[in-house]
């Protein structure tokens, strides 16, 4: 029997990612597409490339029925239009950031708005598959995880979790392609901006620091603050995230490089590197990959991590996918085995 999936807010980068995937899986049907700006519109006129022979409707799910509803709408929307009653009605996979985060407050803070759905933030679930794999499996409201978050945290857990690194020294230097920032048009993303460029932004206040922090911290056991720079490189997709910290005892880079096979186990999108190959945004462009590797510095004493993954796809959609896999008791895998092209 097929899964029923609607997704509200098909028409952006990861709403079109997530129709692309969804397509070609084994056990989804999309039954409904929904678009503020786009409404009644045939699918096809938008992305003619993937054939999805479906008209947008509004954001009415009354008379709609759906096992799961992929949600990629800004913040505030999703903050304010989940309920216990939709909830009763279909399990939700949220692609905004309205449910990632615990403290209420950072939602002033970081994002400009209060939340008014306290109680479906508590009861939320983290969906980040590889660490919190039981409690998705279980859970009908999922925050998806960001797209630095994803590569930074997957890339610092297992020294974190392991008490190996002091973990107020870490900073993240991440890198991300222009579709990060969504397909709304503005200035600083036309190409005469970004091409031939690249620079810093958002410096010690992004919108993913809160959630960078609030899952590092759950790893260490407590509160804890990180440097993250993101900077904005000319290209389409991808993220590199560059992690430093400094070593707490001795260990050698074999034994870490161990930790982390050991860590990720199992985990069929995470690939630890061999030796001296260290990740590049095309070897996961297109897949939800996550190519992870690490160098320690003997002179320094700081141990260096690097992550790599499509910021569309392991970042958002492919994870919402893996997510939706768990959710339904499926191979974690179906509908995105498949790997960069070259």
């Amino acid at each position: 029997m097929k899964i029923k999936v609607g997704i509200l807010g098909a028409s952006g980068y990861v709403g079109s990612e997530l129709v692309r995937l969804l397509l070609h899986h084994p056990r989804a049907q999309i039954v409904y597409i929904g678009s503020k700006n786009h409404l009644a519109q045939n699918y096809q006129e938008l992305h003619p490339q993937l054939g999805l022979d479906l008209c947008f409707g509004d954001e009415d799910l009354s008379a709609v029925e759906l096992d799961v509803l992929f949600a990629a709408t800004p913040h505030e929307l999703s903050a304010s239009f989940f309920n216990e009653n939709l909830l009763k009605r279909m399990k939700i996979i949220d692609l905004s950031a309205a449910f990632r985060l615990k403290n209420l407050q950072n939602y002033e803070l970081y994002y400009g708005f209060t939340h008014p759905n306290a109680k479906l933030v508590q009861n939320s679930v983290y969906g980040l598959c590889e660490l919190y794999e039981p409690e998705i499996r279980a859970a009908r409201l999922v925050a998806n995880p960001g797209c630095y978050t994803t590569c930074s945290i997957l890339s610092l857990h297992p020294l974190i979790k392991e008490g190996l690194v002091d973990e107020n020294s870490i900073i993240i230097d991440a890198k991300s392609g222009v579709s990060g920032a969504g397909r709304a048009a503005r200035l600083e993303h036309l190409f005469c901006e970004v091409n031939e460029n690249l620079r810093a932004y958002a410096l010690t206040s992004h919108r993913h620091l809160p959630e960078l922090e609030e899952q590092l911290g759950r790893a260490a056991g407590r509160d804890l603050a990180v440097q993250f720079s993101p900077h904005l490189v000319p290209m389409q997709r991808g993220i590199l995230t560059t992690s430093y910290a400094n070593l707490r005892g001795k260990s050698s880079e074999k034994d870490l490089r161990a930790l982390y096979r050991d860590h990720y186990a199992n985990k069929p999108f995470v690939r630890i590197l061999a030796e001296k190959t260290l990740p590049q945004t095309r070897w996961v462009r297109g897949s939800n990959f996550m190519d992870i590797n690490l160098s320690l510095d003997a002179r320094t004493g700081r141990v260096i991590v690097l992550g790599a993954l499509d910021n569309l796809i392991k970042g958002a959609a492919g994870q919402a996918v893996q997510n939706m896999n768990l959710m339904f008791g499926l191979d974690e895998c179906a509908g995105l085995e498949f790997f960069a092209a070259l």
